[in-house]
């Protein structure tokens, strides 16, 4: 009887495969190898699931494995039950699952490139050479680093944000020399930078008591209260058990500055896995923690899939956060594949935020969930006063209020930095004709264009369409063309005219577009100088500017009238994290909100009584309109050449589920409110449970159904479980 075994192959059929497994291999079959298999005309590389396995085709009609990739397994059983569990959990294809569990360079028949990495390290004559210019901050940076770390490599030097450009230059000037091979990590030194206060104390203690067993906490901290240092002190308890840490954060921009604090507490022991890294970078990442080489992870969401030696504790920063959630293909959450890993590894979790996200705090309410708080910020900061500005009938210079111009004054003479907010990227986002009416629209989808005014052209921020900024109307030829509404690259250019002698840094995805460009803008706020900062959400995401003492919110009134249930969470949490900046060192800070709302009750719950009574009372809303995470929900999609086409197929999935249960609902199928987007028309359904299994067993159903559909060719459909956005 010739040995079966079972294969993930990367394709969109919601199953494995079986193939016989040939004695020619030479191998015995292991689950959590890579094989090359035929598959139609292809040849595939998949991933053994199960072996041993019964197969309802005839032996003699199967087709053979054709070559074992591995030596070992690449993902070891544990992750292979994640990954068949997370298939069934997500409703999605089991082999596209595995594919994105793999390191890019594990996805190809042909072995990955492993060139050893270069180490450098002080040179024995370093302080001998002249003293660098004090203005050659990067140089500096970097040669404390290495000092301190004793010897980094140029991937690691990277990972913290100094280019190759710097290292060179150290190493042309004789600052470093190579090392001959990488020094073995000591283990981490019980000292520390922060002294802990009671709240830290107890959340550590918490943490480090429950290490070699399943714990969930929500370490539910205000901005500037010292959740890092938390941490760190957990790590140091979890290294010295000999185990490991995964470590998620949101954002690659929050990964050099993170990065180097880790480094700094665990020299050498720190690895970052995230998509601003090269294949061969991701791929040394992924088996330096594999092996045991390196004990630290820090990475994105992908991260969450890494193999661990010994797993002993796992952390999600900023939990709330959308990025998080996988939006295309593989629609999971990382933040819960991360509470499952650590269930399968028999270790605590910790979330850790300044706004937790609902979803978090109604587990806490139904006893999941441990809540640690720090309600206290860390060290001499201070909760900085927030004010609302009624901006009705005021006189606006490109969106600033005169209040705020002033208050931006006075911070700047007294030598402190500000931090101006609009979560709204490019030079304005309206083009319209003063003469006849005409608006920039995108010709692909239901959205206007955004003025890029730099660059000279219209973008769509949607499908990424582009065209020339018109100098005359295209339809009466009309030179009057106004720009309705600022955008961040127009407040830049405001704010350099009301202030000529000081710098105005701009954070958005424009200009962090360039690899190192993120860390460089941080440095340069981080030299104390009386500079503005200008941003989007990039800004409000972590990050650590002791000398910024006022924020400014731009607009704030969009989020709190979305038809989506889930905008006045985000709003809130946006609000509150971007006011986190202001006042986190010794500086006292101030933060001004301009609304025309100046009334409505989310706002002013935020201001006078904080974020988690504001919660709660959201939190109450949605258990009165049983929406998430009271219930439970998914939403099937569908984008086609015609709308019809997609509410067609919806229909038909529709039309086999299970009716006349009182306990979930549907909805749909409805076209989605921006309809048209990059040229193709989108509808959706949407399920609500009482209980997620109800939910499931729906799903099940659509899925069998839309799988067997006659389809037309441009039709594509999608199932997203635990939506964060319903279109």
């Amino acid at each position: 009887m010739p040995k079966l075994v079972t294969v993930a192959v990367p394709c969109p059929l919601r199953r494995g495969f079986d193939y016989l497994w040939p004695e020619t291999l030479g191998l015995e079959a292991e689950i959590g190898l890579r094989v090359s298999i035929p598959f139609g005309r292809q040849q595939l590389v998949g991933v053994v699931i199960a072996r041993d396995a019964v197969s309802d085709i005839p032996s003699n009609k199967l087709k053979a494995v054709l070559s074992v990739l591995d030596e070992h397994p690449c993902l070891p059983p544990n992750l292979v039950q994640l990954g068949r569990w997370a298939a069934d959990y997500y409703h999605h294809p089991v082999g596209d699952c595995f594919q994105q569990m793999l390191p890019v360079a594990l996805r190809k028949a042909s072995p990955p490139k492993d060139k050893p990495a270069q180490y450098w390290r002080l040179s024995a004559d370093w302080e001998q050479l002249p003293e660098i210019a004090s203005r050659a901050h990067q140089q500096l940076s970097l040669l404390a680093v290495i000092r301190q770390a004793g010897q980094l490599s140029r991937r690691q030097i990277k990972d913290l944000g100094y280019s190759n450009a710097v290292l060179n230059t150290l190493i042309n000037n004789g600052y470093l020399q190579q090392a001959d091979a990488p020094v073995t990590p000591q283990p981490p030194s019980g000292n520390t930078e922060l002294a802990l206060n009671s709240e830290q104390q107890l959340a550590v203690s918490a943490i480090s008591n429950s290490l070699g067993q399943f714990a969930r906490y929500l370490l539910d901290g205000v901005t500037g209260s010292g959740k890092t240092e938390v941490y760190l002190r957990s790590i140091t308890e979890c290294l010295a058990r000999g185990e490991q840490v995964l470590t998620l954060i949101p954002e690659i921009g929050l990964t050099p500055q993170t990065l180097e604090r880790f480094e700094s507490r665990f020299p050498g022991q720190v690895r970052a896995l995230h998509s601003g890294l090269s294949d061969g970078e991701r791929y040394r990442s992924w088996q330096d923690i594999r092996s045991g080489r390196a004990q630290i992870l820090l990475g994105t969401r992908s991260a969450v899939f890494t193999p661990f030696q010994k797993l002993g504790l796992v952390i999600v920063d900023e939990e709330h956060d959308a990025s998080y959630k996988q939006q295309d293909g593989w629609r999971y959450s990382a933040r819960d594949i991360a509470v499952k890993r650590a269930a399968d590894h028999n270790c605590p979790v910790v979330l850790g935020s300044a706004t937790p996200s609902l979803d978090s705090l109604h587990n806490v309410g139904q006893d999941r969930y441990q809540l640690l708080e720090l309600r206290e910020r860390a060290g001499v900061a201070s909760k900085p006063d927030i004010r609302l500005l009624d901006i009705r009938q005021q006189n606006l210079d490109e969106g600033l209020s005169n209040t705020l111009l002033d208050a931006a004054h006075d911070t700047l003479q007294a030598g402190n930095q500000v931090l101006i907010f609009l979560n709204r990227r490019g030079f304005s986002p309206l083009l319209q004709c003063h003469g006849c009416g005409w608006v920039a629209n995108c010709q692909a989808c239901d959205a206007k264009m955004t003025a890029h005014f730099g660059r000279r052209e219209l973008r769509c921020h949607h499908c990424d369409a582009r065209e020339a900024l018109p100098s005359i109307c295209p339809q009466c030829h009309n030179s009057q063309l106004i720009f309705q509404g600022p955008g961040t690259e127009r407040l830049e250019l405001s704010l350099k005219r009301h202030f000529p002698d000081v710098d105005v840094i701009r954070i958005d995805r424009d200009t962090t577009s360039a690899k190192g460009s993120m860390q460089s803008l941080v440095d340069g706020i981080r030299d104390g100088r009386p500079s503005i900062l200008v941003g989007t959400q990039m800004l409000a995401k972590g990050h650590h500017f002791p000398d910024v003492t006022l924020v400014g919110i731009i607009d704030i009134d969009g989020g709190l009238f979305s038809a989506d249930f889930r905008a006045p969470e985000r709003s809130g949490q946006l609000l509150v994290q971007v006011a986190g900046r202001a006042g986190r060192a010794d500086k006292p800070g101030r933060v001004y909100i301009q609304t025309h709302c100046p009334d409505h009750p989310a706002l002013l719950a935020l201001v006078s009584e904080g974020y988690q009574p504001f919660a709660q009372q959201l939190l109450a809303e949605r258990q009165l309109l049983s929406l998430p995470p009271v219930s439970f929900s998914a939403v099937i999609r569908a984008d086609a050449s015609s709308l019809r086409c997609a509410e067609d197929f919806l229909a038909a999935i529709r039309a086999e589920l299970a009716p006349g249960d009182t306990r979930w609902s549907i909805v749909g199928p409805l076209p989605a409110p921006m309809t048209r987007k990059a040229g193709r028309f989108r509808a959706a359904l949407i399920l609500q449970a009482e209980r997620r299994p109800i939910l499931h067993r729906q799903l099940a159903i659509a899925c069998h159904t839309g799988d067997r559909l006659p389809k037309h060719k441009s039709l594509r459909w999608s199932v997203d479980v635990d939506p964060i956005d319903l279109f």
